[in-house]
């Protein structure tokens, strides 16, 4: 592969992404209309606000205990099946809070315990793009990703917006649970068979090989890996191992630590646009900018920069995620504060620089957990974001909270700058291979 890297169009000429890329968009866009949808429905039910926003809260709480003990399924059952399971129960639970006249309360505990698996359907996305496409080509799909992350977003909540007003919120529940059978159908027929990664035992060990042979403490995670290994157990011990495996070692550590913390800086900014404007709707207007500048700075710096300069960028753009908020110290209207929002939320694309590198960190037997670990940290840590600045605003208003909120992001970029900084030398896929294959026969 040349230095430029791989093209767009070669990521599109996969047929296997296509079908991922294809099935994305319709959860992304499913998942906008669904609990836009919950919102009103909730709303109208009650007529409290504070639950009606708590139907969001449901869709984050999920993502931190499924990441936390469930993981290890994403390597242990076949990606395919995880996925199209996936889509399955989004159609069941989507139609149950239609039709099913439940009460609120067991509809957001439906949410919840459902959405406890959410991680794991994702990791198995996630995990699955290296095989399709090695190398940088699975950059750029990473890339394309958030591009349709961001998109199917504002189209979901723009297309939600039109569903309610002519079905209803029950109306647009089912046509989510439409979209996701349609998402199934595509996954099944349109994916090859793949197993799981390995069986629990194995993959605990290789997950610990590996991981211990880059760490700074590499006896002592070796020795948990051949203990772990020796053990077994079930998903949630699986998954509580080898997510200690990951966070000791430093690099992985590092990599996880550099996805997170910036953008939960930038979650807490968002989370205060509604109360800076008054709650006007005008706050739409700001968080949709900062979706659109998201897909924007996704695709230029996918499209434009070179996999070298990628990694180089990662530092600069993730001080950038931070330094916009800082001029609403001095209070700007809402053009303007939909510029800043724009401009940060830009900033994301620093994380295409480090896509290769946690690649390459990560013990293939145990990619699928290690995604899914780094997808529910970006989800817990925007939500203790949220819940911070939103603290913070109580106490010294939304303008000096957003401002604050913008100083921790850039604080937290200059301290992780040792990981966002290129490595001079990216330990390579074979090389890991080569790491984990003596313990699966030991």
């Amino acid at each position: 592969m040349t230095e430029r890297g791989a093209t767009f169009g070669q990521v599109f000429a996969v047929r296997e992404f296509r079908v991922l890329f294809g099935s994305f968009a319709l959860l992304i866009s499913g998942d906008s209309i669904k609990m836009l949808a919950l919102s009103v429905l909730v709303y109208a039910e009650t007529g409290s606000p504070g639950l009606s926003a708590a139907t969001y809260m449901a869709g984050w709480l999920p993502y931190i205990l499924g990441g936390m003990f469930l993981l290890s399924l994403a390597d242990r059952l076949p990606p395919r099946a995880v996925m199209v399971a996936g889509e399955l129960v989004r159609v069941v639970v989507c139609l149950l809070l239609a039709f099913a006249g439940l009460p609120v309360p067991v509809m957001l505990g439906l949410v919840l315990v459902t959405g406890l698996f959410a991680p794991v359907f994702g990791a198995a996305r996630s995990a699955l793009l290296p095989d399709v496409l090695p190398g940088d080509a699975f950059v750029l799909a990473r890339s394309l990703m958030g591009v349709t992350s961001a998109g199917a977003q504002i189209a979901g909540l723009a297309v939600g917006g039109a569903f309610l007003a002519v079905t209803g919120p029950r109306g647009a529940l089912a046509i989510t649970a439409g979209l996701s059978a349609v998402a199934a159908l595509v996954l099944r027929y349109g994916l090859p068979y793949r197993p799981g990664r390995g069986a629990a035992a194995s993959g605990v060990a290789a997950g610990g090989a590996a991981v211990g042979g880059t760490a700074a403490a590499g006896g002592a995670a070796v020795g948990d890996a051949s203990a772990a290994r020796g053990a077994g157990g079930g998903a949630v011990r699986v998954t509580l191992r080898v997510n200690r495996l990951l966070l000791v070692d430093r690099r992985v550590r590092g990599l996880l630590l550099a996805s997170w913390l910036p953008c939960m800086c930038m979650a807490g900014a968002e989370a205060m646009v509604v109360p800076y404007l008054g709650g006007q709707g005008q706050a739409g207007a700001v968080l949709a900018a900062a979706a659109g500048g998201m897909a924007v700075g996704e695709f230029a710096v996918g499209r434009f920069a070179a996999p070298a300069i990628r990694e180089r960028l990662s530092l600069p753009l993730a001080v950038l995620i931070g330094l916009p908020w800082l001029a609403f110290l001095m209070a700007p209207g809402v053009a303007w504060a939909a510029v800043l929002a724009a401009v940060s939320a830009a900033g994301v694309s620093y994380q295409l620089g480090l896509q290769r590198r946690f690649v390459d960190a990560v013990p293939e037997e145990a990619r699928g957990q290690a995604f899914g670990l780094l997808s529910a940290g970006l989800m817990t840590g925007q939500a203790i974001g949220a819940a911070v600045i939103g603290v913070l605003g109580e106490a010294i208003g939304p303008g000096p909270a957003i401002f604050a909120a913008g100083i921790a992001g850039v604080l937290a970029a200059l301290a992780l700058s040792g990981t966002l900084r290129p490595e001079a030398r990216s330990v390579s896929a074979s090389e890991v291979t080569e790491v984990v294959r003596p313990s699966r026969g030991g």
